[in-house]
C-alpha cells in the first residue's frame, strides 16, 4: 500500500473522484485534506465537495481573496450541515493560506457540485431566478408567480405528490420565465457577473426539474430512486461545468459518497461523466475497517475490508483496485451505521481503493 496519491494519478487525469463509504465519520474528510495537498503539488488547482454549488460561492470568495471571514465561509458557504465539519474548516483555512500572496492564476479554487436540496426538502427556485433577473434587468415578477417560499420548501412538497407545486400552472410559468432568462443570458456578452448569474439561473432551473419530479405519483421506493437520479444528473452537469471553467488551470479533485462517484449507472454522477471523460476520470473508492464512534467492529478476515486491513500502512493506505482479490462482502454493518461495505461491483468501478482503519 501507499500513502501517496500521486502514485496513482495518470498524466491524462483531470478529474479525480475520491469517494467515501459513509458520511457518519469525519475521518475520510481528514485524509482527503492530506491527499489534496499532495495533488496540489501534482498540478491540481481546484476541489469540489458534495455541497450546494451556489452556497459554495461564499466559501470560494473567502478562499480566493479573503472576502468575508472564515466563520462566514463555513456558515453560509456549505449546505447539508457540512460547514460544521472541522475537517472542512481546516480545508478552507488551508486554501486561503495557500492563496495568500499568489497571483489569481495560481490560486486554488473551491466548488460545490451539488443541488441545494436536502433529503426531505428542496427550496423555492425564486431567489435563484430573481438573481439572474436582476443581473439582466428584465424585471420579471417572479415572486408573484412563485408565491410563498414555504410552499416549495416544506417536507410535504417533496414527499407527497399531491402537495407538490412542481406540476402546477405557476411552475410551468416559472419554467417559461427561466427559459427566457437563459436565452437572454446566452445572448449577452459575458462580463464580470455573467458566470455567477448563469450559475444561479441553472440552479433555479434544476430546482424546477426536481420539483417537477416530486409531483410524479410514484410509490416511495421508485420516488426516492427517481429523485436521486435527478440529483445525480445535476451533480454530473455541475462537474462538467466546473471542469470547463478549470480546464486551463489544472485538474480537479471531487469528494463525495462512493455511490455518487462510481463509474457505472445512470443514477450516479460518476456514471454520467465517466463515459464523456474516459481516461481523464479516476475513481478512488474508500472503505472503512472499524470505527468506535460508529460502533463498527473490525471486519472478518475473509471480507474485502479484512484483506485490506492486513495490508494497511498505519491508519490508512491506497492500493490499486486490480490488486484486491475476490472476497466476501461484510455483513456486520447495520443500516443505522450508514456504512456501505465494499463489494465486487464497486471494486470493478474503482481504479484505486483507499482503506481507512478508523
Amino acid at each position: 500500500m501507499s500513502q501517496d496519491i500521486r502514485d496513482f494519478v495518470t498524466p491524462s487525469c483531470d478529474l479525480l473522484g475520491l469517494g467515501e463509504p459513509t458520511h457518519a465519520t469525519p475521518v475520510f474528510a481528514e485524509v482527503r485534506n492530506d491527499l489534496f495537498a499532495q495533488l496540489v503539488d501534482r498540478g491540481f488547482r481546484s476541489i469540489a465537495l458534495e455541497t450546494d454549488r451556489v452556497a459554495a460561492l461564499v466559501a470560494n470568495d473567502f478562499v480566493q481573496d479573503g472576502t468575508g471571514t472564515l466563520d462566514l465561509a463555513m456558515s453560509e458557504g456549505f449546505s447539508h450541515d457540512f460547514g460544521a465539519l472541522e475537517a472542512n474548516r481546516r480545508l478552507i483555512a488551508w486554501l486561503r493560506e495557500y492563496n495568500e500572496n499568489r497571483p489569481p492564476g495560481e490560486r486554488l479554487s473551491f466548488h460545490g457540485f451539488d443541488a441545494p436540496t436536502e433529503t426531505f426538502s428542496a427550496p423555492s427556485p425564486r431567489q435563484y431566478l430573481e438573481y439572474a433577473d436582476r443581473y439582466l434587468g428584465s424585471s420579471q415578477d417572479i415572486a408573484k408567480v412563485a408565491g410563498d417560499d414555504e410552499r416549495w420548501s416544506r417536507t410535504e412538497a417533496v414527499m407527497d405528490p399531491a402537495e407538490s407545486p412542481g406540476a402546477t400552472a405557476d411552475a410551468y410559468r416559472l419554467r417559461a420565465i427561466a427559459s427566457d432568462l437563459l436565452t437572454a443570458l446566452r445572448a449577452r456578452k459575458p462580463d464580470v457577473g455573467w458566470s455567477r448569474a448563469e450559475l444561479h439561473l441553472m440552479a433555479g432551473i434544476d430546482l424546477l426539474r426536481y420539483h417537477r419530479q416530486c409531483a410524479e405519483p410514484l410509490d416511495q421506493g421508485e420516488r426516492y430512486q427517481r429523485l436521486s437520479a435527478v440529483r445525480d444528473a445535476i451533480m454530473a452537469r455541475n462537474l462538467l461545468d466546473i471542469r470547463a471553467a478549470e480546464a486551463g488551470r489544472g485538474a480537479t479533485m471531487v469528494f463525495s459518497h462512493n455511490l455518487h462517484l462510481r463509474r457505472t449507472g445512470t443514477d450516479a454522477a460518476g456514471g454520467l461523466v465517466s463515459p464523456l471523460l474516459g481516461d481523464r476520470y479516476t475513481f478512488v473508492a474508500s472503505t472503512l475497517g472499524r470505527s468506535e464512534a460508529m460502533g463498527l467492529q473490525a471486519p472478518e478476515a475473509d471480507t474485502y475490508e479484512g484483506f485490506l486491513r492486513k495490508h494497511i500502512i498505519t491508519d490508512w493506505g491506497l492500493l490499486p483496485a486490480a490488486e484486491v482479490p475476490p472476497a466476501r462482502v461484510r455483513t456486520d454493518p447495520t443500516p443505522q451505521q450508514g456504512y456501505f461495505p465494499l463489494g465486487q461491483a464497486l471494486l470493478d468501478d474503482a481504479d484505486v481503493i483507499l482503506h481507512v482503519e478508523g
